[in-house]
């Protein structure tokens, strides 16, 4: 007589471990479809960064660009460093043994009239003014390899930037052109590849990708968590049978 009762009072706890279940199994199989997207973004990015440099996009198109298109994209373009114009960025990830110190970011005007803003590398803080470096502010037209990037966003804790000084905290083209009153500016900078230069400053080549590639270790978690809810479930049931089976006992 009391096997019924008993089982209708299982039916709860059974019917929320199905509901729970079938949450977390569908997470475990988002995060395995957000490894594949991952894996193929870097997989696409680490192609476009080994081609063979391109041509920059036709300035006629660049409004309509999307970064997901362009972005890493290896070109190649000509034009005249406008040195007096160059803008420092602050940066710790250098040489290892260099310290910290700036990103020289320059514009590049385009025998067509547009301009690009070119992340030409790093600097150490001793080297931060162009008079410490005169080998570095190259003059005439040159040829810039390196990678499309989008600008750098900011957030709540990124410092205002300080353009009298030449300082900024982000790598967006945008404040310096309103800066210098640039116009048909590049809606997107060149982080040039590492090119000799005499005394070695600025050190190009310093892009890095840094893509967070966790979704196997989630979807580990999430289907982890699914089979030991139904291990705690199925202890609860069992016990609750013993328990009932020794009170009919009684």
């Amino acid at each position: 007589m009391t096997d019924a009762p008993a089982r209708k009072g299982l039916l709860l706890p059974v019917l929320f471990a199905l509901a729970a279940t079938a949450l977390l199994v569908s997470l475990g199989i988002w995060q395995l479809h957000r490894l594949a997207w991952k894996e193929a973004l870097i997989a696409r990015i680490a192609s476009r960064m080994a081609a063979t440099p391109q041509p920059l996009p036709d300035p006629a198109i660049w409004p309509r660009l999307k970064p997901d298109a362009y972005d890493y994209r290896h070109v190649t373009l000509r034009g005249r460093f406008d040195n007096a114009k160059e803008v420092r960025v602050f940066y710790t990830d250098g040489p290892s043994d260099a310290g910290p110190g700036y990103l020289l970011l320059t514009p590049l005007a385009l025998p067509t009239g547009e301009t690009v803003i070119v992340n030409r590398g790093f600097v150490p803080t001793p080297l931060a003014a162009p008079a410490s470096r005169p080998q570095s502010e190259i003059a005439g037209e040159v040829r810039v390899v390196g990678l499309m990037r989008p600008p750098q966003s900011r957030n709540l804790f990124t410092p205002a930037d300080d353009p009298a000084s030449g300082l900024y905290f982000s790598r967006d083209p945008t404040p310096i052109a309103v800066h210098f009153g640039l116009t048909r500016v590049a809606p997107f900078i060149i982080d040039e590849d590492k090119t000799a230069i005499v005394g070695g400053w600025p050190a190009g080549g310093l892009t890095t990708v840094d893509l967070p590639n966790n979704h196997m270790e989630y979807a580990l978690t999430w289907f982890g968590l699914a089979v030991g809810l139904w291990i705690v479930v199925a202890g609860y049931i069992v016990r609750t049978v013993q328990e009932n089976r020794a009170a009919s006992v009684t």
